[in-house]
């Protein structure tokens, strides 16, 4: 009898020892397939829990849903998951990855706001990252407590989004990302560059302003002070210069035209001639407001423009500019430029003609 009750005991405490394995494999042993990196995974605000588990088999992230979501019910952790964005590495067990939802232990999302842009590309960049329409951070934009909020206005706010790179919580709304973005601006726009500004007697908007109309005038870094300069002489001496710059007449006829992204392209005579407050041609002084959100190297050129006395500049065909003095020589080096453009004209015909004729051989 005494040997039946060992026996038994045995038994019970080899079961107690298999089944205390199983639990601890089902807890703490890998439940990811093996891969090189990170796997991201979205969890949607109010997602029920099969579909978060439908997620992580989904993403290639989870081997074992059976064995995942026994230990999320057994722990009460299935009804504590946390929405957002999670990067998932490989190796990790069901409590690893119930730890990460369950405390809601997000990874941000990189977003990169691109130069030079207008507020619907930037709207489109934003929202394909983030869990929110574009029509919603234009919204922002527009939202005339929020720019008061954050000391502008709404013709302003967006030339504040420096294009930069960031990272931001997958869930962050579109007022709280503007919010963001302006912080990260009035961090990098320094005391040092607010006295810059003031010596060129410009407010932090009007900075804003020539320096989108560089960014829109050249690629070049190496002469953004340069053509600041030529703009800056020009304000400087505004009874008898107007700023005459060919961006602003741009951006107005996009506006007229309802184009929301991208820019106009080659402009003619008739185009300087219209009316709108916009274009420089007509109207003296700076435009009403940005007409993009220049680059850090734009508004730098701006607050450090080059000291010299050059007046015009004009393209010189390969996206640098030849900058003059005085109306002769910048005649004579838009007669130049002129010239170049119909030489390359010529031999793009004369390309597309030779190519025809070999396809027409052949």
């Amino acid at each position: 009898m005494r040997k039946t009750i060992l026996i038994v005991a045995l038994v019970v405490f080899v079961l107690l020892g298999i089944a205390g394995g199983v639990g601890y494999w089902m807890v703490y042993g890998v439940n990811t397939p093996e891969y090189a990196e990170a796997r991201s995974v979205k969890i949607l605000p109010d997602a029920s829990f099969e579909t978060v588990v439908d997620s992580l088999v989904t993403k290639g992230v989870l081997k074992n849903p059976g064995t995942f979501t026994l230990v999320a019910n057994a722990t009460g952790w299935s009804e504590q998951v946390k929405p957002g964005h999670y990067s998932l590495e490989s190796g990790q067990s069901n409590y690893d990855l119930l730890n990460t939802i369950r405390k809601g232990l997000q990874t941000p999302v990189r977003i990169t706001i691109p130069p030079g842009s207008r507020p619907d590309v930037v709207a489109a960049v934003v929202s394909k990252q983030l869990n929110f329409p574009p029509e919603d951070f234009l919204a922002a934009l527009e939202d005339v407590d929020l720019a008061t909020e954050l000391s502008t206005d709404t013709l302003h706010l967006f030339s504040y989004m420096l294009p930069e790179t960031y990272f931001v919580y997958w869930l962050t709304d579109a007022k709280s990302l503007v919010k963001k973005v302006k912080g990260e601006f009035d961090q990098f726009f320094t005391p040092e560059m607010k006295q810059q500004a003031e010596e060129q007697k410009l407010s932090v908007n009007e900075v804003l302003r020539v320096a989108s109309i560089v960014e829109w005038e050249t690629n070049h870094v190496e002469e953004k002070p340069d053509v600041a300069g030529v703009y800056l002489n020009r304000l400087h001496h505004r009874d008898f210069w107007r700023l005459d710059a060919d961006p602003t007449v741009e951006y107005a006829l996009l506006q007229l035209n309802g184009k929301k992204q991208g820019r106009w392209g080659r402009l003619f005579t008739a185009d300087y001639k219209i009316d709108h407050p916009y274009n420089t041609y007509k109207y003296r002084g700076l435009p009403p407001g940005p007409i993009n959100n220049p680059s850090p190297s734009s508004i730098k050129a701006v607050l450090q423009p080059r000291d010299h006395n050059y007046m015009f500049f004009v393209a010189k065909g390969d996206g640098s500019h030849t900058f003059t003095r005085t109306l002769s020589e910048h005649l004579r080096a838009s007669r130049e430029f002129h010239r170049l453009m119909r030489q390359k004209r010529r031999e793009k015909a004369a390309a597309e003609a030779a190519a025809s004729q070999a396809q027409a051989l052949d």
